[in-house]
């Protein structure tokens, strides 16, 4: 038996190994140990910075350690300033072989960026290299993609050397992401839109539709191009104004609505109101009370600034964090007044197409239908041709957009909730657009399989709206942006309750029927609407509770009608 080498068996090689975990874990803990005494009594070192590198060099995310390194460091920058060289070359290199260990660990990177601008004399090329290597081996590491940027920012590489860098990347694999969206940074900087801010020249735009096609006709099912693709179809955000001002003697209020949620103080000078030319002092709310940022905010007008004996009133309304304004003239014997903006002529839905542009997304629809044929489950294919179609033109596709929906929630039942919403979302903004082509105060979005409300803020002027036989569950608090609202249908919904359902100031009749409001208290909100007069609940299971028209009324006692 002498001379034979004795084979472990799993159970000794099980506790070899504990025993091994169990002496790294204890010098772990006592390394871990010294060094916070050591920072407790202010010691920072050389012995610190090599305590901590054998921490860091096992777990590089203990981001306490890096901040106590850069406290070392700051210490003797000031003892040593001619040794700052050595030690941050010396700290680059150990951070390379940390990188090695976790090569997406946010602390190392943050750790190196810190010491490159540190550094005395920095070798930005060097850094360059160092992320052209780590992408070679994960070219999805965006923590790598983050530090090439800044790298790039600090020693000024040209933005077309890295589109070329880009274009290379793209070439070897269409799946590259982290290159699709590098490109979304770089164009921009390169042939900026005039027009657009933050958007390419409609020249470049085509070029690059042409090669995400070949992207995504190369495989269907990555999802890279097609997101990139998206991006070129968005448009730019317009810039922040004033979308509608609003006036109503009744209840002595002003209304302002905006392009995009804004915060605005109470007591804020930065919106200011003019009655006849003289400023007014208001205090500004939000519709639904809570004061948070949103799209509309309101104030109450002073006595003195409705005058029923004068022929008229100007207010006008200066928002100076982006220098606009509006007015809107009340006359005698008028309830109210406006100045809203067009969606149609400000783009807010839909933007006017080139000849060019709208051949090529023309080109493109009918590729992507192409490419659908064969592969009828893509869903990303199937979701682009919507977008294009919404681009083209999102009336006369509204049809074809809802069957392809229908097409697209089968292939990706997972998303089917983001889908209705989306679905919704387009059926609001196609009835915004009708409705002003038509010129008309009252909206119809019954029979839509509506999921969810949206772009309420352009619906301030609307008296009626029917929103009957939809999916909706709740009625949102921004419904109370429609200061006009006077008649509201939503029957045949699975509305369970009217919780946090804010007061709307002009509705007399609301029709709830067929619903699932089970609790007199579910309707606990009405009783604060000043105008309501007509309610009906019929179909709801509350009807069901013995005595509920009797306590019905106690609840709502200036609700003339109450049908159960």
């Amino acid at each position: 038996m002498h001379g034979r080498l004795k084979v472990k068996t799993t159970e000794e090689q099980a506790e070899a190994k504990r025993l091994e975990r169990e002496k790294k874990l204890r010098q772990y803990v006592t390394v871990t140990r010294a060094i916070f005494e050591k920072r407790k009594t202010g010691q920072l070192d050389k012995e610190a910075l090599e305590l901590t590198s054998q921490v860091l060099g096992a777990n590089p995310d203990f981001a306490t350690l890096w901040n106590f390194r850069r406290e070392i460091f700051l210490h003797l920058e000031k003892e040593a300033p001619e040794e700052m060289q050595s030690l941050c070359k010396a700290e680059l290199s150990f951070l390379e072989s940390c990188l090695r260990v976790n090569p997406k660990s946010y602390g190392t990177w943050h750790h190196r960026c810190w010491v490159m601008q540190h550094i005395p004399e920095p070798n930005w090329a060097r850094e360059l290299e160092l992320c052209s290597k780590f992408l070679e081996t994960d070219e999805r590491n965006f923590h790598c993609w983050d530090y090439r940027r800044f790298v790039v920012q600090h020693s000024q590489v040209l933005p077309e050397d890295e589109l070329a860098f880009s274009d290379s990347l793209i070439t070897r694999n269409f799946s590259n992401y982290s290159s699709w969206h590098y490109r979304s940074l770089l164009l921009p900087k390169l042939y900026p839109d005039p027009q657009q801010q933050g958007r390419i020249t409609e020249e470049i735009l085509l070029k690059e539709l042409e090669l995400v096609q070949n992207a995504f006709f190369t495989d269907p099912n990555d999802q890279s191009a097609w997101f990139y693709h998206r991006w070129l179809l968005g448009r730019a955000d317009p810039e922040p104004t004033i979308r509608c001002v609003y006036v109503n003697r009744e209840d002595a209020t002003l209304a302002v609505a905006f392009s995009h949620p804004v915060a605005i103080a109470p007591a804020s000078h930065d919106l200011i109101v003019f009655g006849d030319e003289s400023p007014l002092v208001v205090r500004w709310r939000t519709p639904d009370g809570r004061n948070q940022p949103g799209y509309m905010w309101l104030c109450d007008l002073p006595a003195s600034a409705l005058n029923d004996h004068w022929p008229q009133h100007t207010f006008r309304v200066l928002w100076a964090e982006s220098d606009a304004q509006k007015e809107c003239v009340l006359f005698k014997g008028h309830k109210d007044c406006w100045n809203q903006d067009s969606v149609t002529e400000e783009q807010v839905f839909r933007c006017e197409l080139s000849t060019e542009k709208s051949t090529v997304l023309q080109s493109e629809l009918e590729s992507c239908k192409e490419l659908q044929a064969l592969e009828p489950e893509n869903k990303w294919c199937l979701l682009t041709i919507i977008f294009l179609m919404r681009a083209l033109d999102p009336l006369v596709y509204e049809q074809e957009t809802l069957s392809y929906f229908t097409t697209l929630k089968a292939a990706d039942p997972m998303r089917s909730a983001y889908l209705d919403d989306l679905r919704s979302k387009f059926l609001v903004e196609n009835s915004i657009l009708k409705m002003e082509y038509a010129d008309a105060r009252v909206v119809d979005l019954s029979q839509r399989g509506l999921t969810f409300l949206c772009h309420l803020e352009h619906l301030l002027l609307v008296t009626h709206m029917n929103l009957s036989e939809n999916r909706l569950r709740s009625l949102p608090p921004t419904l109370a942006m429609m200061r006009c609202l006077e008649v509201l249908e939503v029957d045949d919904n699975r509305i369970e309750t009217l919780e946090g359902l804010p007061p709307l100031p002009c509705l007399e009749e609301l029709s709830l029927c067929n619903n699932r409001l089970r609790r007199p208290s579910d309707l606990q909100p009405l009783a604060s609407f000043p105008k309501l007069a007509h309610l009906n609940l019929r179909g709801n299971p509350l009807c069901q509770i013995k005595g509920i028209q009797s306590e019905l009324t106690a609840l709502l006692p200036n609700v003339a009608t109450i049908l159960t």
